[in-house]
């Protein structure tokens, strides 16, 4: 079989995004909008997921599925991946916290959106090879190895927070470092029942939480 060229991946990665905006419209409902804003979606189109997969998956990249990355992690399936980004309602300029770079996809896409972005990942392989990646695309994202619960302090505050592990709740330190008018989008519950939510802040520092989807995530992982 002849191995797959860019003009392949480009195909699959339309495909994917295809799929991710029929999973927007059967999820209407819970999830309040029926497809892709247009942004996300020329930055999904746009941000070569095989390259933030390990090399022997790079086939599997596109499919509407978790993939594991190492370290008992995973690369999150492209439609909860992108419903993630999708609530969070990034404007370019913004700072933007997130918590678990993994390999770096999201952080791609965040980036190709326009955001100032910093983040956080405990496993030092996954910061290091997330650097790599994305300095591979020129995408500039500071990323430091450390706990992700307790934010990056030197940077906040934050108008848009990414959680990509679970918590009990919306980690204390993460909440303090939310603008005014800011969001965070995490995923809360226990490891066998979680919700992926927003949790957003008041020009007055008030902070309320909307559920959207059950969803299933590894937990949120301190040092």
């Amino acid at each position: 079989m002849k191995p797959m060229t860019e003009e392949h991946l480009a195909i699959l990665r339309r495909h994917m995004v295809e799929v991710i905006e029929l999973h927007f419209d059967l999820a209407e409902e819970e999830i309040g909008r029926d497809t892709l804003g247009p942004a996300l979606r020329r930055a999904l189109m746009e941000t070569p997921r095989h390259l933030f997969v390990p090399a022997q998956l790079m086939a599997a990249a596109y499919q509407d599925t978790p993939l594991p990355i190492g370290f008992d992690k995973t690369l999150s399936q492209p439609f909860i991946g992108a419903l993630m980004l999708e609530l969070l309602e990034i404007e370019s300029g913004q700072r933007v916290l997130e918590v678990g770079t993994g390999l770096g996809w999201q952080a791609a896409i965040m980036s190709e959106l326009g955001a100032t972005l910093y983040s956080v990942e405990i496993v030092e392989e996954f910061a290091q090879a997330a650097r790599l990646r994305l300095a591979a695309i020129d995408h500039d994202v500071e990323i430091r190895v450390g706990d992700g619960s307790r934010g990056w302090s030197d940077h906040a505050p934050f108008d848009r927070i990414l959680v990509t592990a679970a918590a009990s709740e919306p980690p204390p330190a993460l909440v303090e470092q939310l603008a005014p008018n800011g969001r965070m989008v995490i995923p809360i519950g226990s490891k066998e029942v979680q919700q992926l939510s927003v949790v957003e802040k008041t020009a007055d520092g008030r902070t309320g939480t909307r559920a959207v989807l059950p969803v299933r995530f590894t937990q949120l992982e301190l040092a």
